[in-house]
């Protein structure tokens, strides 16, 4: 193996290469998009430019994961030279663009030829990697991973195929092992003893649920996580007591309603609208792709409180909506007078028509549409304090749901990974196992560095974000681990062959499985181009 892969000082070196040509493209993208007010004339270069730094802070986290021994350094080489390579593919040709002069790579050449090289990637085929844990957070790991091989492993191709609901017991038992309250303190009823290790608890625990299935696993724990750290940001002290032990318990589940039909990641324009009457609020609007909405006892709703619509996101408020569980194939739900229902309101309804998907099956997402649907005014997450404030009472919850998003990638890969490397091992090609065959090697080699990379990544972001950092950090995780995990199922199920396309092969549900990482909790281009790229030429700016 050549010194630039196990001492590390020709990958730092790369880096630090890769780094400074990256940072002085945000320059120029910060002049010529006059300070940043005008970056959407420049989307492709914003969108290359937040990928690429994606890439080169995973890369760096990767490098100081290689410090442990020489198959961390050999992973940890692998992936960055990857990662600067791709840097060298969206600068060529573009050279005015990003400000650099043809041929900036020749200086760290050498590294990417042993890097990139055959027989490195290959001699990674059947090394993942330890996952450097502390004794701590390897029993988390161990206790998911039993219960998801045990529980969620036999029902997760069922519920796949027939679009089936997640089995009462399966809730019960995830509920019991304290899954649901992972965000929740421990004075509320729930496991976060508020120190650092919460967040990263989380990342094990989701990773682990969403190896055995997306759908079906991974997804369950971030719903109510979501909810939970909005009502730690701006709750009441008498809204966190009444719903958090709940939620942490698992008596309660929550779904969340924020996407509307017309409005995505543009959440300033939302226009389901929350009017004052009767000692509460009268809910009107249409809500989509809100996942888990039937079985649910709670949403999360953003909502319009003011109805000034040029205030835009700071006319938004969060609230807290019950329901009773429904029929998950669809649902129409009434409020009538004198059952719960001040007098003098007529009735109300809230209607959900289930959205079918072609994959992350299992807690279904669903259409909801609200018509004079009543909410007491203790829904009102924060109380009057909380007036306005929805926005960003929702963002709280969603900025670690985009790194609970990249560890479930992080989930999805590595059952790829393993179940590609499983099967290149018994199956044999013209009188030879195909693990034996260099590009099988070479493939399975580059997953096992994305995925331990990306991991090494999720668990610095969640160091960070227990400490109050790391905002841009999430989004960078999840794009990069995201789009990562696309191409490692993608190369699985070629591994397999005509089998990857049979369903009775997991390898085909962790394919359209990973298809939406990229789409939900901040669609990727709006993620790129609304949040790293701006921030990074907030940065440029000193």
């Amino acid at each position: 193996m050549t010194r630039e892969l196990t001492d590390l000082t020709a990958a730092w070196a790369a880096l630090e290469k890769a780094d400074a040509i990256v940072k002085g493209a945000i320059s120029a993208l910060r002049a010529a998009s006059e300070g940043g007010r005008r970056l959407d004339d420049h989307q492709l270069l914003a969108y290359d430019l937040a990928h690429c730094a994606a890439g080169l802070a995973t890369a760096r986290t990767a490098l100081a994961y290689g410090a442990a021994g020489d198959v961390e350094a050999r992973l940890a080489a692998v992936f960055t030279a990857d990662a600067v390579a791709d840097i060298v593919a969206r600068s060529l040709g573009r050279e005015a663009d990003w400000g650099t002069r043809a041929g900036w790579q020749d200086a760290i050449s050498e590294f990417l030829a042993a890097g990139r090289s055959p027989a490195a990637l290959a001699g990674l085929a059947e090394t993942p990697g330890d996952r450097r844990l502390d004794g701590d957070f390897e029993l988390v790991q161990e206790s998911f991973r039993r219960f998801a091989e045990d529980q969620i492993e036999p029902v997760a191709e069922k519920i796949h195929r027939g679009n089936g609901d997640i089995p009462e017991k399966l809730l019960r038992g995830l509920a019991a092992m304290g899954g649901f309250g992972l965000s929740v303190p421990e004075e509320y009823g729930g496991f976060a003893s508020g120190g650092e290790n919460d967040y990263l608890a989380m990342v094990v625990a989701t990773e682990e649920l969403s190896r055995a299935s997306l759908g079906a696993g991974g997804a369950l724990i971030t719903r109510p996580e979501i909810l939970t750290r909005a009502l730690l940001k701006g709750g009441t002290e008498e809204q966190k007591r009444e719903l958090l032990g709940p939620i942490a318990a698992g008596d309660k589940m929550v779904a969340v309603a924020v996407t509307e039909p017309d409005f995505g990641s543009d959440v300033a324009n939302l226009t389901a609208t929350a009017t004052p009457a009767a000692g509460g609020y009268l809910l009107n609007g249409v809500k989509t792709w809100c996942t888990f909405a039937a079985r649910a006892e709670i949403l999360m709703l953003l909502a319009r409180s003011d109805p000034d619509r040029s205030k835009g996101h700071r006319g938004l408020s969060l609230f807290v909506v019950d329901k009773p569980p429904a029929d998950s194939k669809g649902f129409l739900l009434r409020q009538e007078e004198g059952a719960g229902r001040p007098a003098g309101l007529g009735s109300g309804s809230l209607e959900g028509r289930p959205i079918d998907t072609l994959g992350y099956r299992g807690m279904h997402s669903y259409e909801l549409a609200f018509d004079n649907w009543w909410v007491p005014e203790a829904n009102l997450v924060g109380g009057e304090a909380g007036r306005g404030q929805g926005f960003y009472l929702q963002m709280a919850g969603f900025e670690n749901g985009r790194l609970q998003t990249a560890a479930r990638a992080l989930g999805v890969m590595q059952a790829a990974y393993e179940a590609a490397l499983d099967y290149a091992r018994h199956r044999k090609v013209f009188g030879e196992a195909i693990v034996d065959y260099e590009l099988t090697r070479v493939k399975l080699g580059r997953m096992a560095s994305m995925i331990q990379a990306s991991r090494q990544f999720a668990y610095e972001v969640a160091s960070m974000m227990a400490r109050g950092e790391g905002s841009m950090e999430a989004s960078m995780v999840k794009a990069y681990t995201c789009r990562a995990a696309e191409w490692v199922t993608r190369e699985a199920m070629q591994i397999h062959g005509g089998m990857g396309y049979a369903e009775e092969f997991k390898v085909s549900r962790l394919f359209v499985d990973a298809r939406v990482l990229s789409i939900f909790e901040g669609a990727d281009e709006t993620l790129c181009l609304k949040v790293i790229a701006r921030r990074l030429v907030e940065q440029a700016a000193g």
